[in-house]
Protein backbone atom coordinates (compact mmCIF):
# COMPACT_ATOMS: atom_id res chain seq x y z
CA UNK A 1 0.00 0.00 0.00
CA UNK A 2 3.18 2.18 0.21
CA UNK A 3 2.72 3.49 -3.50
CA UNK A 4 -0.97 4.66 -3.08
CA UNK A 5 0.46 6.22 0.61
CA UNK A 6 3.15 8.26 -1.50
CA UNK A 7 0.26 9.35 -3.67
CA UNK A 8 -2.01 11.15 -1.03
CA UNK A 9 1.38 12.11 0.54
CA UNK A 10 2.03 14.32 -2.93
CA UNK A 11 -1.32 15.14 -3.08
CA UNK A 12 -0.76 16.97 0.17
CA UNK A 13 -4.33 15.00 1.64
CA UNK A 14 -2.28 13.25 4.43
CA UNK A 15 -3.89 15.12 6.93
CA UNK A 16 -7.84 15.21 4.95
CA UNK A 17 -6.39 11.14 5.63
CA UNK A 18 -5.58 11.32 9.47
CA UNK A 19 -8.42 13.53 10.32
CA UNK A 20 -10.96 10.98 9.40
CA UNK A 21 -8.82 7.90 11.02
CA UNK A 22 -10.92 5.11 13.15
CA UNK A 23 -10.81 2.11 14.01
CA UNK A 24 -12.31 0.49 11.07
CA UNK A 25 -12.95 -3.46 11.55
CA UNK A 26 -10.72 -5.66 9.08
CA UNK A 27 -11.77 -5.90 5.25
CA UNK A 28 -12.00 -9.64 3.84
CA UNK A 29 -9.07 -9.78 2.42
CA UNK A 30 -7.20 -8.90 5.51
CA UNK A 31 -9.40 -11.41 7.22
CA UNK A 32 -8.28 -14.35 4.59
CA UNK A 33 -4.71 -12.91 4.90
CA UNK A 34 -4.56 -13.83 8.88
CA UNK A 35 -6.06 -16.86 8.69
CA UNK A 36 -4.13 -18.46 5.71
CA UNK A 37 -0.79 -17.12 6.71
CA UNK A 38 1.94 -16.59 4.43
CA UNK A 39 0.33 -18.05 1.36
CA UNK A 40 -2.43 -15.01 1.41
CA UNK A 41 0.13 -12.39 1.45
CA UNK A 42 2.07 -14.02 -0.88
CA UNK A 43 -0.66 -13.76 -3.37
CA UNK A 44 -1.42 -10.18 -2.60
CA UNK A 45 2.38 -9.04 -3.68
CA UNK A 46 2.66 -6.55 -5.95
CA UNK A 47 0.65 -3.25 -6.93
CA UNK A 48 -2.96 -4.19 -6.39
CA UNK A 49 -5.93 -2.25 -7.92
CA UNK A 50 -7.11 0.62 -6.21
CA UNK A 51 -10.23 -0.56 -4.81
CA UNK A 52 -12.16 1.22 -1.90
CA UNK A 53 -10.82 -1.77 0.60
CA UNK A 54 -7.03 -0.97 -0.99
CA UNK A 55 -7.10 3.15 -0.93
CA UNK A 56 -9.15 2.60 2.68
CA UNK A 57 -6.01 1.31 3.96
CA UNK A 58 -4.04 4.61 2.62
CA UNK A 59 -6.14 6.85 3.22
CA UNK A 60 -8.99 6.35 5.90
CA UNK A 61 -11.31 9.21 4.63
CA UNK A 62 -12.43 7.05 2.03
CA UNK A 63 -14.93 4.32 2.88
CA UNK A 64 -14.87 0.79 2.41
CA UNK A 65 -16.62 -1.86 0.16
CA UNK A 66 -18.66 -2.84 3.16
CA UNK A 67 -19.68 1.07 4.22
CA UNK A 68 -21.59 0.87 0.22
CA UNK A 69 -23.07 -2.47 0.88
CA UNK A 70 -24.41 -0.93 4.86
CA UNK A 71 -25.19 2.27 3.17
CA UNK A 72 -27.59 0.05 0.76
CA UNK A 73 -28.97 -1.51 3.96
CA UNK A 74 -29.60 1.18 5.69
CA UNK A 75 -31.23 2.88 3.56
CA UNK A 76 -33.74 0.04 2.62
CA UNK A 77 -34.18 -0.09 6.35
CA UNK A 78 -35.19 3.56 6.20
CA UNK A 79 -37.53 3.07 4.17
CA UNK A 80 -39.04 -0.19 5.15
CA UNK A 81 -42.03 1.26 6.92
CA UNK A 82 -43.34 3.29 4.42
CA UNK A 83 -42.77 0.47 1.50
CA UNK A 84 -44.89 -2.03 4.30
CA UNK A 85 -47.84 0.55 4.97
CA UNK A 86 -48.11 1.27 0.86
CA UNK A 87 -47.26 -2.71 -0.11
CA UNK A 88 -49.24 -4.21 2.45
CA UNK A 89 -53.28 -3.40 1.42
CA UNK A 90 -52.02 -3.55 -2.11
CA UNK A 91 -50.88 -6.82 -2.11
CA UNK A 92 -53.37 -8.64 0.78
CA UNK A 93 -55.58 -9.95 -2.08
CA UNK A 94 -52.93 -12.12 -3.37
CA UNK A 95 -52.70 -13.76 0.09
CA UNK A 96 -55.99 -14.38 -0.15
CA UNK A 97 -56.40 -15.93 -3.60
CA UNK A 98 -53.00 -18.18 -2.88
CA UNK A 99 -54.44 -19.17 0.37
CA UNK A 100 -57.88 -19.82 -0.53
CA UNK A 101 -56.78 -21.83 -4.21
CA UNK A 102 -54.41 -23.52 -1.57
CA UNK A 103 -58.00 -24.54 0.73
CA UNK A 104 -59.37 -25.93 -2.37
CA UNK A 105 -57.06 -27.65 -4.24
CA UNK A 106 -56.12 -29.63 -0.67
CA UNK A 107 -59.52 -29.58 0.74
CA UNK A 108 -61.19 -31.35 -2.16
CA UNK A 109 -61.03 -35.25 -2.81
CA UNK A 110 -59.09 -36.67 -4.95
CA UNK A 111 -61.68 -38.93 -6.95
CA UNK A 112 -63.27 -35.01 -7.47
CA UNK A 113 -60.64 -32.97 -8.23
CA UNK A 114 -58.84 -35.79 -10.78
CA UNK A 115 -61.56 -35.86 -13.23
CA UNK A 116 -62.20 -32.28 -12.99
CA UNK A 117 -58.54 -31.83 -13.98
CA UNK A 118 -58.99 -34.21 -16.58
CA UNK A 119 -62.47 -32.23 -17.93
CA UNK A 120 -60.33 -28.70 -17.97
CA UNK A 121 -57.64 -30.61 -20.06
CA UNK A 122 -59.97 -31.74 -22.47
CA UNK A 123 -62.02 -28.99 -22.36
CA UNK A 124 -59.08 -26.51 -23.01
CA UNK A 125 -57.13 -28.68 -25.56
CA UNK A 126 -59.86 -31.19 -27.63
CA UNK A 127 -56.86 -33.90 -27.67
CA UNK A 128 -57.36 -37.37 -26.40
CA UNK A 129 -53.73 -37.79 -26.32
CA UNK A 130 -52.78 -34.83 -24.10
CA UNK A 131 -56.64 -35.61 -21.63
CA UNK A 132 -55.10 -39.39 -21.39
CA UNK A 133 -51.40 -37.75 -20.50
CA UNK A 134 -52.80 -35.64 -18.10
CA UNK A 135 -54.89 -38.47 -16.23
CA UNK A 136 -52.14 -40.63 -16.49
CA UNK A 137 -49.64 -37.92 -14.68
CA UNK A 138 -52.03 -37.15 -11.88
CA UNK A 139 -52.94 -41.29 -11.43
CA UNK A 140 -49.12 -41.67 -11.02
CA UNK A 141 -49.24 -38.65 -8.18
CA UNK A 142 -51.73 -40.35 -6.27
CA UNK A 143 -49.75 -43.82 -7.04
CA UNK A 144 -46.26 -42.56 -4.86
CA UNK A 145 -48.69 -40.67 -2.65
CA UNK A 146 -47.16 -37.12 -4.33
CA UNK A 147 -50.94 -36.04 -5.15
CA UNK A 148 -51.09 -33.69 -1.96
CA UNK A 149 -47.82 -31.81 -2.55
CA UNK A 150 -48.23 -31.62 -6.35
CA UNK A 151 -52.12 -30.26 -5.58
CA UNK A 152 -50.52 -27.56 -3.38
CA UNK A 153 -47.63 -26.61 -6.26
CA UNK A 154 -50.67 -26.37 -9.32
CA UNK A 155 -52.83 -24.28 -6.94
CA UNK A 156 -49.72 -21.95 -6.65
CA UNK A 157 -48.86 -21.71 -10.07
CA UNK A 158 -52.53 -21.44 -11.24
CA UNK A 159 -52.92 -18.48 -9.00
CA UNK A 160 -49.77 -16.57 -9.65
CA UNK A 161 -49.72 -17.68 -13.77
CA UNK A 162 -53.33 -16.28 -13.60
CA UNK A 163 -52.07 -13.39 -11.79
CA UNK A 164 -49.10 -12.50 -14.51
CA UNK A 165 -51.27 -12.55 -17.36
CA UNK A 166 -54.02 -10.93 -16.25
CA UNK A 167 -51.58 -8.00 -15.20
CA UNK A 168 -49.14 -8.84 -17.94
CA UNK A 169 -51.09 -8.64 -20.74
CA UNK A 170 -52.40 -4.92 -20.64
CA UNK A 171 -48.74 -3.57 -19.37
CA UNK A 172 -47.50 -5.38 -22.87
CA UNK A 173 -50.72 -4.19 -25.01
CA UNK A 174 -49.28 -0.25 -23.43
CA UNK A 175 -46.19 -0.95 -24.60
CA UNK A 176 -47.40 -1.48 -27.90
CA UNK A 177 -49.25 1.39 -28.52
CA UNK A 178 -46.22 3.58 -26.92
CA UNK A 179 -42.81 3.76 -27.95
CA UNK A 180 -42.21 5.82 -24.99
CA UNK A 181 -43.91 3.44 -22.66
CA UNK A 182 -41.78 0.71 -24.04
CA UNK A 183 -38.58 2.34 -23.38
CA UNK A 184 -39.11 2.79 -20.01
CA UNK A 185 -40.72 -0.54 -19.54
CA UNK A 186 -38.03 -3.19 -21.15
CA UNK A 187 -35.30 -2.08 -18.93
CA UNK A 188 -36.97 -3.16 -15.91
CA UNK A 189 -38.20 -6.16 -17.69
CA UNK A 190 -34.25 -7.02 -17.82
CA UNK A 191 -33.99 -6.17 -15.01
CA UNK A 192 -36.26 -8.98 -13.78
CA UNK A 193 -35.12 -11.67 -16.33
CA UNK A 194 -31.43 -11.22 -15.31
CA UNK A 195 -31.41 -10.68 -11.89
CA UNK A 196 -30.52 -13.82 -9.99
CA UNK A 197 -33.97 -15.63 -8.07
CA UNK A 198 -33.02 -15.95 -4.95
CA UNK A 199 -32.25 -12.23 -5.23
CA UNK A 200 -35.79 -11.69 -5.15
CA UNK A 201 -36.45 -12.68 -1.57
CA UNK A 202 -34.01 -10.59 -0.18
CA UNK A 203 -35.98 -7.71 0.03
CA UNK A 204 -39.35 -9.46 0.36
CA UNK A 205 -38.13 -11.06 3.29
CA UNK A 206 -37.55 -7.89 4.61
CA UNK A 207 -40.80 -6.56 4.09
CA UNK A 208 -43.08 -9.83 4.88
CA UNK A 209 -43.69 -11.98 7.29
CA UNK A 210 -42.34 -15.36 6.22
CA UNK A 211 -45.85 -17.26 7.48
CA UNK A 212 -47.47 -14.83 4.35
CA UNK A 213 -48.23 -16.18 0.86
CA UNK A 214 -47.80 -13.46 -0.23
CA UNK A 215 -43.71 -13.46 -0.05
CA UNK A 216 -43.49 -16.04 -2.43
CA UNK A 217 -46.65 -15.19 -4.65
CA UNK A 218 -44.65 -11.72 -5.52
CA UNK A 219 -41.31 -13.46 -6.08
CA UNK A 220 -43.27 -15.80 -8.68
CA UNK A 221 -44.94 -12.95 -10.21
CA UNK A 222 -42.24 -11.16 -10.37
CA UNK A 223 -39.78 -13.66 -12.30
CA UNK A 224 -42.23 -15.37 -14.59
CA UNK A 225 -44.31 -12.01 -15.53
CA UNK A 226 -41.78 -10.94 -18.42
CA UNK A 227 -42.57 -13.47 -21.01
CA UNK A 228 -46.27 -12.70 -21.27
CA UNK A 229 -45.61 -9.01 -21.39
CA UNK A 230 -42.35 -9.11 -23.91
CA UNK A 231 -44.37 -11.60 -26.07
CA UNK A 232 -47.81 -9.34 -25.83
CA UNK A 233 -45.80 -6.30 -26.75
CA UNK A 234 -43.94 -8.07 -29.71
CA UNK A 235 -47.01 -9.74 -31.12
CA UNK A 236 -49.49 -6.90 -31.12
CA UNK A 237 -46.23 -4.66 -32.91
CA UNK A 238 -45.64 -7.94 -35.49
CA UNK A 239 -49.48 -7.13 -37.05
CA UNK A 240 -49.17 -6.67 -40.99
CA UNK A 241 -49.19 -2.71 -41.40
CA UNK A 242 -51.64 -3.14 -44.38
CA UNK A 243 -54.19 -5.01 -42.10
CA UNK A 244 -54.37 -1.84 -39.93
CA UNK A 245 -54.65 0.50 -42.34
CA UNK A 246 -57.44 -1.94 -43.81
CA UNK A 247 -59.47 -1.41 -40.14
CA UNK A 248 -58.62 2.25 -40.48
CA UNK A 249 -59.90 2.52 -44.11
CA UNK A 250 -63.55 0.58 -42.46
CA UNK A 251 -63.16 3.39 -40.09
CA UNK A 252 -62.63 1.31 -37.15
CA UNK A 253 -61.75 3.02 -33.87
CA UNK A 254 -58.70 2.42 -31.63
CA UNK A 255 -60.66 -0.12 -29.37
CA UNK A 256 -62.07 -1.88 -32.47
CA UNK A 257 -58.72 -1.99 -34.21
CA UNK A 258 -56.92 -3.91 -30.69
CA UNK A 259 -59.44 -5.90 -29.45
CA UNK A 260 -60.75 -7.20 -33.56
CA UNK A 261 -57.81 -7.07 -35.50
CA UNK A 262 -54.76 -6.97 -33.30
CA UNK A 263 -55.17 -9.25 -30.34
CA UNK A 264 -56.20 -12.05 -32.65
CA UNK A 265 -53.23 -11.53 -34.66
CA UNK A 266 -51.61 -11.47 -31.81
CA UNK A 267 -53.05 -14.40 -29.94
CA UNK A 268 -50.03 -16.99 -30.97
CA UNK A 269 -47.49 -14.82 -29.41
CA UNK A 270 -49.48 -13.95 -26.37
CA UNK A 271 -50.16 -18.01 -25.56
CA UNK A 272 -46.36 -18.35 -26.10
CA UNK A 273 -45.59 -16.03 -23.39
CA UNK A 274 -48.09 -17.62 -21.28
CA UNK A 275 -46.86 -20.75 -21.83
CA UNK A 276 -43.51 -19.55 -21.00
CA UNK A 277 -44.79 -18.06 -18.26
CA UNK A 278 -46.70 -21.40 -16.49
CA UNK A 279 -42.71 -22.66 -17.00
CA UNK A 280 -41.01 -19.87 -15.27
CA UNK A 281 -44.09 -20.04 -12.45
CA UNK A 282 -42.81 -24.06 -12.06
CA UNK A 283 -39.00 -23.45 -11.80
CA UNK A 284 -40.00 -20.29 -9.01
CA UNK A 285 -41.88 -22.34 -7.02
CA UNK A 286 -38.74 -24.54 -5.86
CA UNK A 287 -36.94 -21.37 -5.11
CA UNK A 288 -39.91 -20.02 -3.33
CA UNK A 289 -40.02 -23.25 -0.90
CA UNK A 290 -37.57 -21.75 0.77
CA UNK A 291 -39.76 -18.84 2.42
CA UNK A 292 -42.67 -21.26 3.39
CA UNK A 293 -44.05 -21.75 -0.18
CA UNK A 294 -45.81 -25.79 -0.39
CA UNK A 295 -45.76 -27.86 -2.58
CA UNK A 296 -43.11 -30.23 -4.52
CA UNK A 297 -40.22 -27.83 -4.02
CA UNK A 298 -40.22 -28.79 0.09
CA UNK A 299 -39.65 -32.14 -0.86
CA UNK A 300 -36.69 -31.15 -3.27
CA UNK A 301 -34.99 -29.26 -0.37
CA UNK A 302 -35.80 -31.78 1.77
CA UNK A 303 -33.66 -34.62 -0.34
CA UNK A 304 -30.62 -31.13 -0.38
CA UNK A 305 -30.88 -30.75 3.03
CA UNK A 306 -31.35 -34.36 4.26
CA UNK A 307 -28.97 -35.89 1.21
CA UNK A 308 -32.46 -37.87 0.68
CA UNK A 309 -31.13 -38.37 -2.76
CA UNK A 310 -34.90 -40.58 -3.70
CA UNK A 311 -36.90 -37.85 -2.21
CA UNK A 312 -34.83 -35.21 -4.21
CA UNK A 313 -35.44 -37.28 -7.61
CA UNK A 314 -38.91 -37.94 -7.31
CA UNK A 315 -39.88 -34.43 -6.37
CA UNK A 316 -37.78 -33.24 -9.01
CA UNK A 317 -39.36 -35.48 -11.55
CA UNK A 318 -42.87 -34.41 -10.10
CA UNK A 319 -42.22 -31.02 -10.99
CA UNK A 320 -40.76 -31.82 -14.70
CA UNK A 321 -44.40 -34.36 -15.14
CA UNK A 322 -46.49 -31.03 -13.96
CA UNK A 323 -44.12 -29.01 -16.51
CA UNK A 324 -44.93 -31.26 -19.40
CA UNK A 325 -48.22 -31.92 -18.88
CA UNK A 326 -49.01 -27.82 -18.40
CA UNK A 327 -47.02 -27.44 -21.54
CA UNK A 328 -48.93 -29.97 -23.51
CA UNK A 329 -52.42 -28.63 -22.74
CA UNK A 330 -50.96 -24.89 -23.76
CA UNK A 331 -49.59 -25.42 -26.82
CA UNK A 332 -52.89 -28.14 -27.62
CA UNK A 333 -55.02 -25.04 -26.72
CA UNK A 334 -52.72 -22.70 -28.92
CA UNK A 335 -53.43 -24.86 -31.44
CA UNK A 336 -56.81 -25.43 -31.14
CA UNK A 337 -57.23 -21.84 -31.49
CA UNK A 338 -55.34 -21.50 -34.64
CA UNK A 339 -57.02 -23.89 -36.42
CA UNK A 340 -60.68 -22.46 -35.47
CA UNK A 341 -58.65 -18.86 -36.37
CA UNK A 342 -57.85 -20.80 -40.42
CA UNK A 343 -61.24 -21.91 -40.68
CA UNK A 344 -62.56 -18.76 -40.29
Amino acid sequence: MARYEEVFDALGLREWCDANKTDAPMSMAQLLAQTQGDDAAAETEGLPFPSLDVMHEACAAIGQTRDLTEGLEQGFLAIRGELKFVLDPVTQPLSWLLDGALFVFESAPWWLMIPALILVSWFVSKSRAVTAFVAIVLLFFSLIDHYDVAMQTLAIVFVCTGLSVVIGVPVGIGMSRSNTAQRLIVPLLDLLQTLPTFVYLIPLIFLFSVTESKLYGIAIILYAIVPVIRLTDLGIRLVDKDVIEAADAFGMTSRQKLTRVQLPLALPNIMAGVNQTIMMSLAMVVIASLVSAPGLGVLVLRGIRNLELGVGIVAGLGIVLLAVILDRVSKAALSRVDKQRNAH
